[in-house]
């Protein structure tokens, strides 16, 4: 099952990963927004595309995109359903000239992700899914296939982890995986692309007791949710994308949905955060 959105968002986004390449690894002019997070022409060039090709979609679902939140929350709380979207995630990464940098658009109703779409603008791969619809790859000019989490760990347990963020409640929780697993990988990688890593069978965990932004994270759940994993807060409820002032997410696990050290995993989290 699919949604009939969908076909359209994937194309949307590529054609976002097509506007940003022209200002990768080039000299680059860097803002600093409110937030002291930096901001380029190359996001808000994908921005111009997002919002334009979402609205001429259907008119009648809102966009809140990260380089255009200032929407008052008195409107957004009357949205039934919205785009929440990245247009450029992992802005220090691709300052840096990293490709580890992603386009996240996500369909969101009734503060669930309907389904997400994740795209490497460098590679050119795409990440697609959503729960109850199934989750797939595809890379540019072949079939797309299908994903799926692992519930156990090949060989060492995999934990997907920030490579610019962390905290002390993190670093315990690494601890007691690797008293719990054994020697832990790590895998440090940009973006929403942690997320994928886990949808896709390379790694067991993401956790992260750090700030994330909603638009950072809603697009991927989707494609994690459709491959069997799920992004729980540490009540071990859904994440979710309810209306509300601020934007920042609480500390999540993302985790494959059938992982028998699930319970042990939040207790944990939730005593440590």
């Amino acid at each position: 099952m699919t949604h009939p959105l969908l076909p359209a968002v994937i194309d949307l986004v590529r054609q976002a990963g097509e506007a940003i390449l022209p200002f990768w690894g080039g000299d680059l002019a860097v803002t600093e927004k409110d937030d002291a997070s930096p901001v380029t022409a190359a996001d808000l060039a994908a921005h111009k595309v997002l919002d334009a090709g979402l609205a001429a979609l259907d008119g009648g679902i809102p966009v809140l995109s990260e380089e255009a939140a200032n929407i008052p929350l008195a409107e957004r709380a009357a949205w039934q359903r919205w785009w929440l979207v990245d247009p450029l995630d992992g802005t220090k990464e691709f300052i840096s000239g990293s490709d580890e940098f992603t386009v996240n658009v996500a369909l969101v109703e009734g503060g669930r992700v309907v389904f997400g779409v994740v795209g490497m603008p460098v590679t050119g791969r795409c990440y697609y899914g959503g729960a109850g619809m199934g989750a797939w790859c595809q890379d540019v000019d072949e079939e797309p296939f299908e994903v799926s989490v692992r519930v156990a760990p090949d060989e060492a347990f995999t934990v997907v982890a920030s490579k610019r963020h962390s905290s002390p409640a993190q670093e315990r929780l690494l601890a007691w995986l690797a008293e719990r697993f054994g020697d832990l990988q790590l895998a440090s990688i940009g973006s929403s692309l942690k997320f994928c890593l886990l949808a896709e069978g390379s790694a067991d965990c993401y956790p992260r007791l750090a700030p994330t932004s909603q638009w950072d994270t809603a697009a991927a759940q989707g494609v994690l949710e459709g491959a069997g994993g799920e992004v729980l807060d540490l009540a071990g409820k859904p994440l979710a994308y309810e209306a509300r002032e601020g934007f920042l997410n609480p500390s999540f696990l993302a985790l494959p949905v059938a992982a028998e050290w699930r319970a042990e995993l939040i207790q944990l989290a939730r005593a440590l955060d």
